[in-house]
């Protein structure tokens, strides 16, 4: 796998994804979504729709959207580790299979957690390849020691998935309080509506990401059929 661009600066990044969407196409695992033709639809749909950047799963799948669209690429890599609970892009060969593929920016969890490889070596594997670095954060002491490391981007993607049941309403706080320490802060996590998304930009967000309440029909779907069963189930008590 090769790049078909040339790698983007950080100026340029700025000045593309500031103020704007990025649109994760990563579906269902095993979901009939699942396959990579599809991801490259969804993709080529989501900037069609006004995305400013990506973010996909899989160097492959990274390699065929990075042939099909010209915006920025955020590349990461899901895996199930035995003996961390790390998931994203937890190796050093997966930092550098991306770059390959064409990813601008590589995404990594940077939560203070047991893990096969540092946040640090890995930040400086990713600098090596010419990509930029993003740091998916649970929280601000997370963020904040990202910041301190070099990472260009920091995310909320991680707040609320690390310990404990998962909250429903986005992380917004998180967002305002790394903005407010100087912070180029990615919100992601549970933006659901687009005014979410617009309250994270007001809270100082660089960018937003969504991805499920995109790209994830099934989950989308079923959102709207629960909620269409619980008002049929108050209509009909209403009738009792």
């Amino acid at each position: 796998m090769t790049a078909t661009r040339g790698r983007i600066d950080l100026p340029t990044l700025d000045a593309a994804l500031r103020g704007r969407l990025v649109v994760s196409c990563q579906p269902v695992n095993g979901g009939p979504m699942d396959d990579t033709a599809t991801v490259v639809r969804m993709a080529r749909a989501a900037v069609a729709g006004g995305a400013a950047a990506l973010r996909i799963e899989g160097a492959e799948r990274l390699a065929a959207v990075r042939a099909a669209v010209a915006v920025p690429l955020i590349g990461i890599v899901k895996r199930e580790l035995p003996d961390s609970p790390v998931r994203i892009t937890p190796w050093l060969l997966d930092v550098q299979a991306l770059a390959a593929a064409g990813a601008d920016v590589i995404a990594v969890d940077a939560t203070a957690r047991p893990r096969p490889c540092s946040v640090a070596a890995l930040r400086e594997a990713i600098t090596a390849t010419g990509a930029l670095a993003m740091a998916d954060a649970s929280n601000q002491a997370d963020a904040r020691a990202a910041w301190a490391l070099g990472f260009a981007i920091v995310g909320s993607t991680l707040s609320g998935y690390t310990d404990g049941a998962v909250p429903d309403e986005p992380d917004i706080a998180l967002v305002r309080s790394l903005a407010a320490v100087g912070c180029r802060v990615m919100a992601e996590g549970r933006y659901d509506t687009p005014e979410q998304a617009a309250a994270a930009l007001r809270a100082g967000a660089w960018a937003v990401t969504v991805g499920s309440a995109l790209t994830r029909l099934e989950v989308a779907t079923a959102r709207f059929a629960d909620a269409v069963r619980a008002g049929a189930l108050r209509e009909n008590e209403g009738l009792a």
